[in-house]
């Protein structure tokens, strides 16, 4: 038996990711990386979860191994699996294991669209045991010193069915994100596209008017990924409306009604 996968160094971040701080959570990350404490980031959509992750992981200089959890993923998926190649069998470190086994920040995004079976894997790695069970090796794979875990949840999707538990909470540090404030949310456009303040300030006026119809006919609010994405379709020759329009509004609702409204306000803005 051989085993195969991909040189870890090469989920190495060689520029540095920008992100622009909102308190101490950098900090904090730092704090909790040295004392191996796993770390629970919890916010809402495109409010800047994932970029904190990947400019903490350059900051620490660490292989980042980032995975998009969803209801199909399998203990396999993250763990690993036998294959066949060739003719010869031969063991292929999933995800996690590879994270364990090398030293790697191992980032379990949306961890909550992950079946309930498939997150019990962490619970030894994430308490003072540090160890991954891989049954079909029948091993107890101990975590490389600089490993590290991180997992993260919109809130505002959570239900019955998708919640964590209280045995999983428990073994974490949480930490709490929401959308910058304004001059902070404007100069992130800015910064990522190269807009000019007064309409990156216009578009943010903008997704906070969307923020505000969440639960009144929208699951969500604009996100500061759409503004970006608007910002660029604006700096492209896209009239504000009309960017607006393609980038958010379509984006978040197939309402006619709400449609409707949101143009209206963005209407009144630009």
């Amino acid at each position: 038996m051989s085993s195969l996968g991909m040189p870890v160094e090469n989920n190495l971040i060689a520029d540095r990711p920008y992100y622009e701080a909102m308190g101490a959570e950098i900090e904090l990350f730092v704090s909790a990386y040295q004392n191996h404490l796993p770390l629970l980031i919890k916010g809402p959509t495109g409010c800047g979860k994932t970029r904190f992750v990947e400019y903490m992981a350059w900051r620490l200089k660490r292989p980042l191994i980032t995975v998009s959890c969803h209801e199909d993923m399998t203990t396999s998926d993250l763990v690993g699996r036998y294959l066949v190649v060739g003719g010869e069998t031969v063991w292929q470190d999933g995800p996690l294991t590879r994270a364990v086994r090398h030293g790697c920040i191992c980032y379990l995004d949306e961890i909550v669209e992950a079946r309930k079976d498939t997150i019990v894997v962490i619970h030894p790695l994430a308490d003072d045991r540090r160890i991954l069970p891989i049954e079909k090796l029948g091993i107890l794979l101990r975590a490389a010193p600089e490993f590290g875990l991180v997992i993260s949840y919109n809130p505002s999707y959570q239900s019955v069915l998708k919640d964590l538990k209280q045995s999983t909470r428990q073994r974490f540090v949480a930490m709490e994100f929401d959308y910058p404030s304004l001059e902070q949310e404007a100069l992130i456009i800015r910064n990522e596209t190269g807009l000019d303040g007064e309409m990156a300030h216009l578009l943010v006026r903008f997704a906070q008017l969307t923020r505000n119809l969440k639960g009144n006919g929208l699951e969500e609010g604009a996100s500061t990924r759409l503004l970006v994405h608007a910002a660029k379709l604006m700096l492209s020759g896209r009239s504000p409306a009309d960017a607006c329009l393609a980038a958010i509004i379509r984006v978040l609702t197939d309402d006619p009604d709400m449609n409707a409204a949101m143009r209206s306000l963005s209407e009144s803005i630009f």
